[in-house]
């Protein structure tokens, strides 16, 4: 039998090679199988292997043809309650008995998958485990994680299903512990905070016309990316990144496994966080208690820098301090891959909600910071101090209302002399306004409408009662 398992990256050569064996010679070329087995999907990949004995050999003997595994696509890793096995092989779902318990339940397709590459020593050479939107239990985690026969040093659990994440946060909180055995965690990065990649519509089987188109589109939506030098999230793309509600127990766990985990999420680094390297400089009527960020920002308008430490590209920071970046990388299981950001790349200060109320114009990205704008209810206290203990910069008169905003947006209709915002008051035009409860009907020719709503960019809509009477 055909021996696929080779040492060097040289190609393996023949006396004579047959045409009906060219495509095994070409992927005896390790350089060629490294770059293309980690793109082809795992039943295309399984099809393969079921060609011949050598091709069999090639993809069941060939270290890292494994190494990047999405099960996302796999329609035996997908959990149905109205399809389970009630006996015979553990494959296609779990074994439905009195014993079972809610995380073998939850987690039998993928235990039953994991269970498979064990007993053909697969198991050892994943290295990127993508399990976006599948049913996922912290137990199953906590596996991956902790035991040392997965060697999974990439996951992503983006959109799962059935996940406690109380359980899983305990799980990282006791792989990153002081106490923790030399070499581990093996994890190194994790995505857990953002949404999955979209996946492609796929084809009718058989349909070659519309197999052919799938990878036209695929091709001419990479092509156009590369032409228009398409920016990463947090380093070209600014605002929110984060849309869920992140709980503050995450924030807790981020600051345990810092510098020894990288996220799809930083922990904020304004002044009113323990964290933060500008902590207690700044006097600040706030909590100390770490926050995951969800906003990514420029520089500050008034001083062009903050008072924490900005995230530059190319500045030396660990790669376990900075985002992991969307989606994960194919051709290789570094963090520093999936951290590493393509170009254009800007800095950025990344930034928790609390942290921007009222400095942040969410319609330019423009905002302000503590040493550039005080608050109106922060009057009475300090801004940055010096060595000396004095004040080293004086209140500004910068307004938290962007002007070019309200200049760009803010109209006045010209029926009923009220207020109104071009881009929040749907149906309004630049010289008159619409209801917000019915965008066709013009507000001015009613005669109970009082007046129109003035929706300002810059104003969150989570703003409590009690800052909207302060303002």
């Amino acid at each position: 039998m055909l021996q696929a398992t080779l040492v060097d990256r040289t190609r393996f050569q023949t006396e004579s090679p047959a045409p009906k064996n060219f495509l095994l010679q070409t992927l005896l070329n390790r350089l060629v199988l490294d770059n293309i087995i980690p793109y082809l999907p795992v039943h295309s990949l399984l099809n393969l292997a079921s060609t011949n004995r050598d091709f069999r050999s090639l993809v069941y003997e060939s270290p890292g043809v494994f190494r990047h595994l999405d099960l996302t696509r796999v329609k035996t890793a997908q959990f149905d309650v109205d399809n389970i096995d009630h006996g015979g092989q553990v494959w296609r779902n779990v074994q439905l008995d009195e014993s079972l318990t809610e995380d073998e339940f939850y987690s039998g397709p993928l235990r039953g998958i994991f269970a498979t590459l064990r007993r053909r020593s697969l198991l050892q050479d994943v290295q990127t485990l993508v399990l976006d939107g599948l049913s996922v239990t912290a137990e199953l985690c906590n596996d991956i994680i902790n035991d040392p026969t997965y060697s999974v040093r990439l996951l992503s659990i983006r959109d799962v299903k059935n996940l406690n994440h109380g359980k899983l946060r305990g799980s990282l909180q006791y792989a990153c512990r002081r106490s923790r055995p030399e070499g581990t965690p093996r994890l190194n990065a994790l995505y857990v905070f953002g949404s999955r990649d979209a996946l492609p519509t796929p084809a009718p089987a058989g349909d070659k016309s519309s197999i052919s188109a799938e990878w036209n589109q695929k091709s001419r939506r990479a092509l156009s990316s590369s032409l228009g030098h398409e920016g990463d999230l947090w380093w070209s793309k600014k605002g929110r990144m984060i849309s869920k509600h992140v709980p503050e127990e995450w924030a807790n766990c981020l600051l345990a496994c810092d510098g020894i985990i990288a996220f799809d999420a930083l922990l904020c680094q304004g002044p009113r966080h323990r964290n933060s390297p500008a902590f207690g400089k700044v006097s600040l009527v706030a909590d100390s208690a770490p926050a995951v960020a969800t906003f990514a920002l420029p520089p500050c308008d008034g001083c062009g820098k903050c008072p924490e430490q900005m995230i530059t590209p190319g500045a030396g920071h660990s790669p376990t301090r900075l985002p992991l970046l969307s989606p994960p990388p194919i051709l290789s299981s570094s963090v520093w891959a999936a951290t590493t950001p393509r170009q254009p790349a800007d800095a950025f200060v990344p930034r928790c909600l609390e942290c921007l109320r009222e400095r942040y114009c969410g319609s330019c990205h423009k905002w302000w910071c503590e040493s550039c704008y005080v608050l109106p209810r922060q009057q009475g206290s300090q801004g940055l101090t010096g060595a000396s203990g004095e004040l080293s910069l004086e209140f500004s008169d910068v307004k938290v209302k962007c002007n070019a905003c309200i200049d760009r947006t803010q109209r006045v209709c010209r029926k009923c002399c009220g207020g109104y915002c071009i881009v929040h008051n749907e149906g309004s035009t630049l010289t008159f306004g619409a209801s917000l409860e019915d965008a066709d009907w013009d507000g001015c020719e009613r005669e109970a409408f009082t007046g129109h709503r003035l929706a300002s960019p810059y104003i969150f809509e989570e703003s409590s009662s009690a800052q909207q009477s302060e303002r």
